[in-house]
């Protein structure tokens, strides 16, 4: 095990890259962070900018792949999987469906629920310094209904829900309106959590890279990590088109694309990169106050006192992000079933990136046998921005070889092995 931890090198600039930063250079290290392209400009960036401190339930639970296929069969889902002979992909769908039992939702919901109650506590200080202008409130989330048969079937999730003390709130047709007059009559009822909060993804990038800027951390921007210089169990240092860089030791926070870097080492990380789109523009002529996510089309609204957008869908279909407009028109016409007034003027962007995704939708933070010097971060899913302060902070505490805080084993790379 190496000792001398002063110069710490960061694969990666997105939201989870920046807070593992963050928290390194709180102990006094040296940061330097390389990205491939510009800081933030992945998943970080185009995200609905949820802090969702209250998704215990991981996606793989039971009767989501029965559920998905009616969907698609119905033309309503979200979910697009392109028909390609992809092993790595196919492998990864198998063991997701797999892991659609209760006893892996059970047991992922109290290990999601120590991070995400960690990263929420760490969240609050880190907004107290005031470092962060990112349009953040903390109004809750409501989720809303077309159908009455899944209005009322939330019910039993609720009762999941409230083990945590994460209960939602159940709220009528009327009573819905009056809460959101944003939301169309057609919305049969809504369950709202006040747990959960939103930012603007891409101001509190902004915002937190100019303060790590400020103290010190340096950034290779459209410097992309190749191989790696290896010796004796350690890493010296990490290949890329810029040169050779070195450091005392890694980590690895480069999101969907961890899975290709991770080959070079010979590790095993099965993350699939997980195709989200999004739609930003002014904020409407009604806009909603509060996040709304719209259940039947598994897409969110998020109005910021910025700006206004519309996210969601999940595709597999590689690392591409081509903009599909089949996918973007589901988004307008999702809203548009929601809504009042969908839409705002003019749009502002219109976006694609990828999640990196996990089969047992369970993040992956940790060090990996093969290299004592390597701290894995990656795999967050839909939950980046959610989970960027704890696992920033327990990657620290693991690099720094001090004793965390949580318990860091279920989510190690080496369950994968």
């Amino acid at each position: 095990m190496t000792t001398n931890k002063n110069d710490i090198i960061i694969i990666g600039g997105g939201i989870i890259g920046l807070a593992c930063a963050h928290y390194l250079m709180n102990q006094g290290t040296n940061v330097t962070i390389i990205e491939d392209q510009q800081i933030g400009s992945g998943a970080s960036h185009g995200n609905c900018g949820l802090l969702f401190f209250s998704d215990v339930i991981t996606l793989c639970a039971p009767g989501v792949v029965s559920t998905e296929i009616i969907r698609t069969l119905r033309g309503t889902s979200p979910l697009f999987i392109k028909p390609e002979l992809d092993m790595d992909r196919i492998a990864f769908l198998l063991r997701f469906a797999l892991n659609c039992r209760k006893h892996h939702m059970n047991r992922a919901a109290k290990d999601k629920y120590a991070l995400l109650s960690y990263s929420d506590r760490l969240f609050r200080q880190l907004l107290d310094t005031g470092i962060l202008a990112c349009d953040f409130e903390d109004k809750g989330v409501l989720t809303a209904y077309l159908s009455k048969k899944a209005f009322d079937g939330f019910h039993r999730t609720n009762r999941f829900l409230e083990q945590y003390g994460f209960g939602y709130k159940k709220l009528s047709r009327q009573q819905t309106l009056n809460f959101e007059p944003a939301l169309s009559s057609k919305v049969v009822g809504s369950w709202f959590s006040k747990h959960d909060r939103h930012a603007r993804p891409d101001l509190l990038v902004a915002a937190w890279k100019n303060d790590l800027l400020r103290r010190g951390m340096k950034i290779k921007e459209m410097c992309r990590a190749t191989d790696f210089v290896c010796k004796q169990g350690t890493i010296q240092g990490v290949q890329t088109n810029q040169g050779p860089l070195f450091a005392d030791a890694f980590v690895l926070a480069a999101g969907a694309f961890c899975s290709k870097l991770a080959k070079t080492l010979k590790l095993c990380l099965p993350i699939q990169p997980g195709k989200g789109y999004s739609i930003t523009m002014h904020r409407p002529e009604i806009c909603p106050a509060v996040p709304c996510m719209l259940h039947e089309r598994n897409m969110v609204v998020t109005p910021w006192k910025s700006g206004y957008r519309l996210g969601g869908t999940m595709e597999f279909s590689g690392f591409s992000t081509d903009l599909n407009r089949t996918r973007l028109n589901k988004l307008i016409q999702g809203a548009a079933e929601y809504m009042r007034t969908p839409m705002g003027r003019p749009i502002v962007e219109e976006w694609a990136g990828v999640r990196p995704m996990t089969y047992d939708d369970m993040p992956v933070i940790g060090r990996t046998s093969g290299f004592s010097n390597l701290v894995v971060a990656a795999g967050h899913g839909m939950l980046g921005l959610t989970l960027a302060t704890g696992t920033g902070k327990l990657v620290s505490d693991l690099i720094l070889e001090k004793p965390p805080e949580i318990d860091p084993a279920p989510f190690s790379p080496e369950r994968f092995n």
